[in-house]
């Protein structure tokens, strides 16, 4: 058993990566991936904790890609090195965000709606804003009635209190998993909000410009969804993941090591990134 997708408490994990990668040994998991968002912050005590307990360990990395009808999410899977530009790069794509969200704020405020930057990083649990943070917000305080209002009259394109996002395409941030060793595979994909067909269509697009593979096992999707991932990956080429997206307590309904209704993740998933840290 092993987990491709868990966080900790370099982004919005419960757990520290020493306390992450113990409970994986102690859950009987022969390797474990840490995948924090939009940092490599936990990598390298996760490492020395995986040689010490003598658990298969995969550095990774979950990175987010501009979207505006859900949340679109890139794993970076089996980095082999995460210093030195890649960590730059990461920096300075998490100041573009920083500096377009607060401006979004700012022009909010001046149009009389008292949004604070401060309750959008709480909603969210980590530095990863985006604007689906603020559609929930503006929701949340009746300035809106749906979700999707907010983008269709506020913050989507061409809407008066939209900014252009300076981040990564999915090309982009494919290419840049790729500067460090890994692989680029889709997170979550149901976060998307796409159908069956518009999905396969782009799948087929983004891995002309670098997708490597697809979670087709997440904690969220049912079997049957998840099968149907497994058949357009094998259609387009793409390699398949599994992941239970674990956060730690308090938080009960995902378990290390599972994934759609609980389905133990095998070993077999660990093939592609063989290159791993693995036990002796």
């Amino acid at each position: 058993m092993i987990d491709l997708h868990a966080h900790s408490t370099a982004s919005d994990g419960s757990l520290t990566p020493t306390e992450l990668v113990s409970l994986a040994r102690s859950e009987g998991l022969a390797a474990i991936a840490l995948t924090d968002h939009d940092t490599v912050a936990g990598l390298d005590e996760a490492t020395k904790a995986a040689e010490r307990l003598d658990i298969g360990f995969i550095a990774g990395i979950e990175l987010e890609v501009e979207w505006d009808s859900g949340v679109f999410h890139i794993l970076g899977l089996g980095l082999s090195h995460w210093d030195g530009l890649f960590e730059t790069r990461l920096e300075e794509t998490r100041s573009r965000r920083t500096r377009r969200n607060e401006s979004m704020v700012e022009l909010l405020r001046r149009a009389g709606i008292p949004i604070a930057y401060e309750e959008l990083l709480r909603m969210a649990g980590h530095d990863t804003v985006g604007r689906p943070h603020f559609a929930r917000w503006l929701l949340r305080h009746g300035v809106v009635k749906t979700l999707q209002e907010a983008f269709d009259t506020m913050i989507g394109e061409g809407q008066p209190f939209y900014l252009p996002k300076e981040g990564l395409s999915v090309g982009k941030t494919c290419d840049l998993v790729h500067s460090a060793g890994g692989r680029a595979v889709l997170a979550h994909p149901q976060t998307l909000r796409l159908g069956w067909e518009e999905l396969r269509k782009s799948l087929k697009r983004w891995r002309g410009e670098g997708l490597d593979g697809i979670e087709a096992y997440h904690a969220n999707l049912t079997r049957r969804d998840a099968h149907r991932l497994v058949a357009i990956a094998e259609e387009l080429g793409l390699l398949v993941t599994a992941g239970s997206d674990y956060h730690g307590p308090p938080r009960t309904d995902r378990r290390l090591g599972r994934t759609c209704e609980g389905m133990a993740i095998d070993d077999r998933f660990l093939e592609p990134f063989r290159g791993a840290r693995e036990p002796d």
